[in-house]
């Protein structure tokens, strides 16, 4: 397919699919999970990592679905509800598990208020507490 992209028309032909975009930013905070066997019943911390995913099929005329600036600064603005604080003082956590599930869905939640558009919204959270462990939120 031959294309020009300064073409609306082209454009469009070339958004026939999906595009899936993704910013990432972190969090410190302190938890500990209620009516749970183990050491996380303890009071213990993370880094957390928050992958936010937006998906639309539309560009605009600048030729994007979304500002990755725009994600950054929600996604930012969301994390700093939560950075250097103790998840279970914090609605819903005060009477929810602040499991990474958990805040996976309240991540997707907030961001969605201020994100979702017509053309665009967000899809998926994925939430590392560490290295080797994550959960991905997708509705």
């Amino acid at each position: 397919m031959n294309t020009n992209m300064n073409d609306p028309a082209d454009r469009s032909a070339a958004a026939k699919g999906q595009f899936t975009l993704s910013v990432e930013v972190e969090f410190a905070a302190a938890h500990h999970l209620r009516d749970y066997e183990g050491n996380c019943a303890r009071l213990h911390g993370h880094n957390w990592k928050v992958i936010v995913e937006m998906t639309g099929a539309r560009l605009n005329a600048v030729g994007m679905v979304v500002d990755f600036k725009t994600m950054k600064k929600a996604a930012r603005a969301a994390a700093e509800q939560l950075d250097h604080r103790y998840l279970n003082e914090i609605p819903p956590f005060d009477t929810i598990n602040p499991t990474a599930e958990h805040i996976a869905v309240w991540f997707f939640d907030e961001l969605s208020v201020t994100l979702n558009q017509p053309t665009a919204r967000v899809s998926a959270i994925t939430i590392w507490e560490n290295d080797r462990s994550a959960v991905t939120y997708r509705a």
